[in-house]
């Protein structure tokens, strides 16, 4: 069983240990010294990469379902552990712990951190972080059509109506729809660096956000985000690729290929953007009204940072703390929105809303008319019965995580605002909370190490959909 699980995480290891060399050469280049911290990490990962990939290697003909959840599963928490060895020898987090935060934070796409000044940090350790963001950002999708018949009970079930392999039949194997993607995620990528440059955001910079929006992660090279440039044209270039990013990665595809548009991947596109016009709008008028702005002035400031909580990038113009308690309810809400299934976004996404939305329509219309047959339906597709379940179950354990996380942390002795709202903002892989503590203008740091494994745990449940992870610690899993 456990052969091509540790083939497979041995391969990914080994592609973790190449990608360390980038920032080893730009940190050697920029000390002038033939000897990096990168290399060595780059080293180590490469030697028990290599040795796993080859010890175990063999020709894979079918994965059972038990191998697939744990390819899934070990894969995110053997790149989690490599990627803090970086941060471990350039001394530039205070303890191990400190460093497994902050490379968890990285690989799920969540944006969290526990840096407390990131301009005073070398450019290799920023670009390491930014990576990491973008790793997590395209993994998350690769892994999910990968995955795709194995995962049918848990959270990714619904990704089946994104996968082109499946519905499209665009390309009859995983590995050609696998460089699609990558080819898609590339592009992005290089478009919004060279729209920053610009804009006037300097190269290296252009690149760090660039990584940080189209994964919908979060993690920027200065202290203030998005704020510390104070540009329209940047805030617009963001949130246009933050939005491209929230969207399926087979939707570009498909465009590409001009094959006709699948009616449910258009209608979930279509209620997504809605989403983010509807309350871009909403708030744009909040503020205008209550904070006597002009009204365009209010709303590049609540679109920027609506599309940054609702594709769960965490990046923010403002601290929207300071526009009052409402707006702390408001984008504590937002972030449990997410953006489309087959996207880099976390949280619980709009397909299941919708589904659960249709779910209560048939509900009430049956309580008034009980001979009616009412069907679930996202546009005019019908959503089957397994399908209404499954999005079901996964809602309530996504919020039921939530729930406990925040008990775990209050017990631990923090307050019940910061509790529950870094319970949220890690389970739905969003960055920033909405405690002033943990907001666009704090940091995790004061958190205890306890604490901190939590969120990580919190942070890897929430990116792989929490029913993956579920099911592996599930002591049921394990019986032969």
């Amino acid at each position: 069983m456990w052969q091509p699980v540790l083939m497979i995480n041995g391969f990914i290891l080994s592609i973790l240990g190449l990608s360390m060399l980038i920032p080893a050469g730009l940190d050697m280049y920029d000390t002038s010294s033939d000897w990096s911290p990168f290399l060595t990490s780059s080293l180590m990962t490469l030697f028990i990469g290599l040795s796993l990939f080859l010890s175990n290697r063999s020709k894979i003909t079918q994965l059972s379902l038990r191998q697939g959840y744990l390819i899934t599963f070990c894969c995110w928490i053997t790149v989690a552990l490599f990627s803090c060895i970086p941060f471990v020898l350039t001394n530039t987090t205070p303890d191990i712990t400190s460093a497994l935060f902050e490379s968890v934070s990285g690989v799920t796409a969540t944006g969290a951190t526990i840096m407390t000044d990131v301009e005073i940090l070398p450019r290799s350790v920023l670009l390491w972080r930014s990576m990491l963001n973008g790793l997590g950002g395209i993994g998350i999708v690769i892994f999910a059509v990968a995955m795709l018949p194995f995962l049918g009970i848990g959270g990714m079930h619904m990704f089946e109506h994104e996968s082109s392999d499946t519905t499209d039949k665009l390309m009859p194997k995983f590995i050609d729809v696998a460089k699609w993607i990558l080819a898609v995620y590339l592009s992005l990528v290089a478009l919004c660096a060279i729209s920053l440059y610009f804009c006037g955001m300097g190269r290296f910079d252009a690149l760090n956000h660039a990584l940080s929006a189209v994964a919908t992660a979060g993690f920027s090279t200065k202290n203030d985000s998005i704020a510390y440039y104070n540009s329209a044209s940047i805030e617009a270039v963001l949130s246009l690729f933050m939005v491209l990013g929230a969207l399926p990665m087979t939707f570009y595809i498909i465009l590409f290929k001009k094959h006709e548009m699948d009616p449910l991947r258009s209608e979930q596109i279509k209620s997504f953007l809605k989403s983010v016009v509807v309350f871009s709008f909403i708030l744009a008028l909040y503020l205008a009204l209550s904070n006597h702005l002009h009204f365009f002035k209010a709303l590049r400031l609540s679109s920027f940072n609506v599309i940054a909580v609702i594709t769960t990038t965490g990046l923010s113009s403002a601290d929207y703390l300071d526009w009052g308690v409402w707006t702390a309810v408001f984008f504590t809400l937002l972030s449990l929105h997410g953006g489309c299934i087959g996207s880099t976004t976390g949280s619980i996404k709009v397909m299941r809303w919708q589904v659960l939305r249709s779910y209560f329509r048939k509900v009430l219309l049956s309580s008034i008319e009980p001979n009616r047959v009412v069907p679930v339906k996202i546009g005019e597709v019908s959503i089957s019965e397994k399908a209404i379940s499954s999005v079901f179950v996964y809602i309530m354990s996504f919020l039921g995580s939530i729930g406990v996380v925040a008990v775990l942390l209050n017990l631990l002795g923090y307050d019940f605002t910061t509790s529950v709202t870094a319970a949220v903002s890690t389970v739905t892989n969003t960055g920033p909370g909405a405690a002033k503590a943990i907001s666009a203008s704090g940091n995790f740091a004061f958190f205890s190490d306890w604490a901190k494994y939590i969120l990580c745990f919190a942070m890897i449940l929430g990116r792989l959909e929490i029913m993956t992870v579920l099911v592996v610690l599930n002591k049921s899993f394990w019986k032969r």
